[in-house]
C-alpha cells in the first residue's frame, strides 16, 4: 500500500518536472529572441544615426504617416509594445516557476508525511497482530466442560475391567468382542502407548478405541489420517503468518487438555497407514522411546510471545504421558505397509473375523477410574505376576534357534514388552502360555516376514515341529497358525 502512493506521487513529480523544463526553456528562447530583436534594431539605428540616414527616414516616415492620415503616436505604442510583451511573457514564466517550485516541494513533503503515516499504520497493524492470541483454541480447552455425569462403578482389578467392558461395549453399544481381544487391548494399553489394530474392514477396529472411550468416560478422538501427509504438521498444525494464528489441530487441542486432566485420553489414528505413518509420527515415535515420560516435548512453535497459553514452555508442549495413539489398520492394496521400526514400539492386535452377538447380562455401567488409578493396576500386576521360570527358558532356547536358523533375536524391547504383557494378560483373567503365543506370533514370528523366505522354505516349515518340541502338543496356535499362513505364501 504504502509503495504504490509513493510510486503515485514520484510519478506526479516527473510530469511536473518535465512540464516545468519544457516552459524554462521557452522562456530561454523568447528572451534570446528579444534580445537578439532588440541589439539588431539598436544597431540598425546607430547606423543611420552616423550616417546621416536617421533624420531623413523619420521625415520620411513622417510624411507617409501624414499622407495616409495615421497618428505617429500609436504607431511608435505598438512598435514598442512588441519588447514589453515578451518581457512580460519571460516574467510570468518565471514567477510560474518560482511557483512551481514551492508546488513541488509542498507535495514532496505531502508525499513524504503520506508514506511515513502509511509506515507507522502498517508496523502498528504489525504490533497488533503480534499481540492477538495466536492459540485461541488451547486457551478454550483449557477450560474444559464438566462431562456429563453417568453411572460409574470404581474398578478394583485389571479382571473386572476387562469383564465389565466387554460387557459395556454388548450391552450398550451392540459391539461384540472375545474375552481375548479385551484382554489382550487391555494389556497392550499398559505395554506401550501405540496400539495398532489391525485386520479386515468392518470387524470393529474403530469401534473397540472408541467403545474403550465411552467406558471410561472420556470420549475417544478419532483423528481420520490423510493420504497427503508427510510430517508432523499435519498432526500439530502450523503457524499462518498471514492471519498471525496458530492453525491448532484436534490433536493438540486434546495433547492440552490431557496434560492439564488425570484422566485418561484415547486419540484414535483411523486408517493410519492409508499415508506413511514412519513420516507424519516419526516424532512422536522417537518421543516415546524417552524413558522419562517428563522429558517428552513437542516443539510447536520456535519463539514465544506473553500471551501463549501457559501450558506451552517455551513453544513446546508435553506429551502427555495419560494419552494412548491407537491406530486402525487395513491391510489392501489402497494402503502402505507398516515399518518394522512402528510394529517394534508399538502393541499390535489383530482382529480377523467378528465376534458373534451374544447376551450381556447384568447392570452396564461405565467405569471410574482415572490415569493414576489405571496406572498402579498395571504396576501391581507386573509385582503380583512374573513370568514362569520355565517359560524364560523356552524364551531362551527359541531366541537360540531363531538366531541359527533367521539370524533372528528378540531384542531387549521386545523381551521387555513381552514380560510386562503377559503379566497383566494374567491378571485380566488369561493364561500364560496363551498370552505367550499371542504376542511371540505378533512381535517375533511377525519378522519373519521381512526376510525373502524363498531362502528359508525348509527351516519355515520346521519351525512348528521345535514348537511342540518346546511347549507341549497343540500349544501356540496363534503361532502355528500365522506359521502357516506365510509358508504358503512361497
Amino acid at each position: 500500500m504504502a509503495k504504490s502512493k509513493r510510486d503515485k506521487f514520484e510519478k506526479k513529480w516527473e510530469k511536473l518536472r518535465k512540464r516545468g523544463k519544457r516552459r524554462y526553456i521557452g522562456s530561454i528562447i523568447a528572451l534570446v529572441l528579444v534580445i537578439l530583436t532588440g541589439g539588431s534594431f539598436l544597431a540598425v539605428l546607430a547606423y543611420l544615426q552616423r550616417n546621416g540616414l536617421l533624420t531623413g527616414i523619420f521625415a520620411l516616415f513622417e510624411a507617409y504617416l501624414e499622407a495616409k492620415e495615421l497618428d505617429i503616436t500609436i504607431v511608435v505604442f505598438w512598435i514598442l509594445a512588441i519588447p514589453i510583451v515578451l518581457i512580460l511573457i519571460n516574467i510570468v514564466n518565471v514567477v510560474r516557476k518560482l511557483k512551481f517550485k514551492n508546488y513541488r516541494r509542498t507535495w514532496q513533503e505531502t508525499a513524504k508525511i503520506a508514506v511515513e503515516e502509511e509506515r507507522r499504520a502498517f508496523e502498528a497493524k504489525q504490533e497488533k497482530l503480534k499481540h492477538t492470541q495466536r492459540f485461541s483454541g488451547l486457551a478454550e480447552a483449557a477450560d474444559t466442560e464438566e462431562r456429563e455425569e453417568r453411572p460409574s462403578q470404581k474398578i478394583r482389578s485389571l479382571k473386572e475391567l476387562c469383564e465389565n467392558f466387554r460387557l459395556f461395549a454388548a450391552g450398550e453399544m451392540h459391539l461384540y468382542y472375545t474375552e481375548a481381544q479385551i484382554r489382550a487391548f487391555v494389556a497392550s494399553l499398559t505395554v506401550s502407548r501405540i496400539l495398532i489394530l489391525q485386520g479386515m474392514s468392518g470387524t470393529g477396529k474403530t469401534s473397540l478405541a472408541y467403545a474403550f472411550g465411552e467406558y471410561i468416560g472420556n470420549p475417544a478422538a478419532i483423528i481420520p489420517v490423510q493420504p497427503m501427509w508427510k510430517d508432523r504438521s499435519d498432526l500439530l498444525g502450523y503457524f499462518n503468518e498471514f492471519t498471525k494464528k496458530y492453525n491448532e489441530t484436534q490433536l493438540l487441542k486434546k495433547m492440552y487438555e490431557a496434560n492439564g486432566s488425570g484422566d485418561i485420553y484415547i486419540t484414535v489414528l483411523d486408517e493410519m497407514n492409508i499415508a506413511r505413518v514412519e513420516y507424519y509420527f516419526a516424532e512422536f515415535l522417537s518421543l516415546l522411546e524417552i524413558p522419562n515420560p517428563e522429558a517428552r516435548y513437542l516443539e510447536v512453535v520456535p519463539d514465544v510471545w506473553e500471551d501463549d497459553p501457559p501450558g506451552l514452555k517455551e513453544g513446546r508442549i508435553h506429551l502427555p504421558d495419560n494419552m494412548w495413539f491407537i491406530g486402525t489398520a487395513n491391510n489392501d492394496d489402497s494402503t502402505f505397509a507398516i515399518s518394522d521400526k512402528v510394529y517394534d514400539r508399538a502393541m499390535i492386535i489383530n482382529l480377523e473375523t467378528r465376534t458373534p452377538p451374544f447376551v450381556a447380562e447384568g447392570e452396564h455401567m461405565a467405569a471410574d477410574i482415572s490415569f493414576e488409578e489405571f496406572t498402579a493396576l498395571a504396576e501391581g500386576a507386573r509385582r503380583g505376576y512374573e513370568m514362569t521360570k520355565r517359560n524364560e527358558r523356552r524364551l531362551k532356547e527359541l531366541d537360540s534357534y531363531l538366531i541359527s536358523k533367521f539370524q533372528l533375536t528378540f531384542g531387549n524391547r521386545i523381551m521387555r514388552q513381552i514380560r510386562g504383557y503377559i503379566s497383566v494378560y494374567v491378571s485380566c483373567g488369561g493364561d500364560e502360555l496363551e498370552a505367550l503365543d499371542d504376542i511371540l506370533c505378533k512381535k517375533v514370528f511377525r519378522k519373519l516376514a521381512l526376510k525373502d523366505l524363498s531362502l528359508y522354505r525348509r527351516e519355515v516349515q520346521e519351525i512348528p515341529k521345535f514348537l511342540e518340541t518346546l511347549f507341549g502338543t497343540d500349544k501356540m496356535p496363534a503361532c502355528r497358525d500365522y506359521l502357516s499362513h506365510i509358508s504358503s505364501r512361497q
